[in-house]
């Protein structure tokens, strides 16, 4: 009885995982299509130039969608939940509201420095929460990610990244000795 219940909660996660991913797709590629004529419209009325902010406000919200629908396969494939797509999204997130929020600063100056001063702090707070994210990643995901999914450790031979410090033969060493002669 346990173990036909588990199956069935597997099936049911299963399927709203499907229906989930089925519905992002179809939201992404809607959106995909739609930014796909707006450019074709702003390059055509030489427009592009005026609304270059909207349009990478909209992209970056599809490659959310993108990344969340990642998140949804990973899921249905592993039946577990990672926290780097999350964070992925969360940065890419914030990136947005950064990108929109400046474009939006000379506008503000001209109607209320309160509005502007609140803005300003909404930036640094944002400031604040893009380095958390692109720390937390970079303690999640290794500089080689092949190295998290193995489990090993990254050596580095000094022989094999010596030669690349090297300028017409001879070393940095040799350089700044010349030069402080």
């Amino acid at each position: 009885m346990h173990r036909w219940l588990l199956r069935f909660f597997s099936l049911v996660e299963d399927f709203l995982y499907v229906g989930l991913g089925l519905l992002l797709a179809g939201v992404a590629g809607a959106l995909l299509i739609t930014e796909m004529i707006y450019f074709i419209q702003y390059i055509s009325t030489r427009a592009l130039s005026e609304n270059v902010v909207l349009l990478l406000d909209r992209v970056l919200l599809i490659i959310i969608f993108a990344e969340v629908f990642y998140t949804v396969q990973v899921s249905l494939r592993q039946h577990v939940l990672q926290p780097g797509p999350f964070l992925v999204v969360g940065l890419i997130a914030v990136t947005r509201r950064i990108l929109v929020l400046t474009a939006e600063l000379p506008k503000m100056t001209k109607e209320s420095e309160a509005l502007l001063h609140n803005a300003l702090i909404e930036l640094a707070m944002l400031t604040v929460l893009t380095l958390v994210l692109v720390i937390s990643l970079r303690l999640l995901r290794p500089s080689d990610p092949n190295s998290a999914r193995r489990g090993e450790r990254i050596t580095v031979d000094a022989r094999r990244i010596l030669p690349l410090f090297q300028l017409s033969g001879r070393s940095h060493s040799a350089e700044r000795n010349q030069h402080e002669q």
